[in-house]
């Protein structure tokens, strides 16, 4: 079985389609106060690296949400769309949007330090605290 599979997907009201060449077999929850403001709770989201379009563009609004990256939402039902970082256009695009999201597993969690303690996942993952993923994924120094 491939580590990736093609997929697609709309926002709540169907105005912003997503294809994903590329969507990752692997799901992600990243803990950090802006994920779980963005999203209400734990941000769990598919890699689904630079090969995504969008129909219905003209209704996709874009937040730069820090000096990295930029979230994106439907700007008719407030649908949070994709986390894509700047400095090489991955697309990180929450699970939940996709239409056939079968065979995913939950691997990894990210700013496990930043996690409250109401919740917690039943699933064991690999967990990374706020120094390891930027130590990991920020981008490089501009020369």
């Amino acid at each position: 079985m491939s580590d990736t599979q093609a997929a697609h997907g709309r926002c709540l009201c169907g105005n912003v389609g997503i294809t994903a060449a590329k969507m990752s077999r692997s799901v992600g929850a990243c803990h950090c106060g802006m994920c779980r403001k963005w999203s209400g709770g734990p941000f769990l989201a598919v890699d689904c690296g630079t090969e995504v379009t969008f129909s219905g563009e003209e209704h996709v609004g874009v937040f730069r949400s820090s000096e990295w990256a930029e979230r994106g939402f439907c700007k008719i039902c407030g649908t949070s769309l994709f986390y894509r970082l700047m400095h090489n256009g991955q697309y990180e695009i929450p699970v939940g949007l996709f239409d056939d999201a079968q065979r995913l597993a939950l691997t990894m969690q990210i700013f496990t330090d930043r996690k409250p303690d109401y919740y917690d996942f039943a699933n064991k993952t690999e967990m990374m605290t706020e120094a390891e993923v930027f130590a990991m994924f920020a981008p490089p120094d501009e020369p």
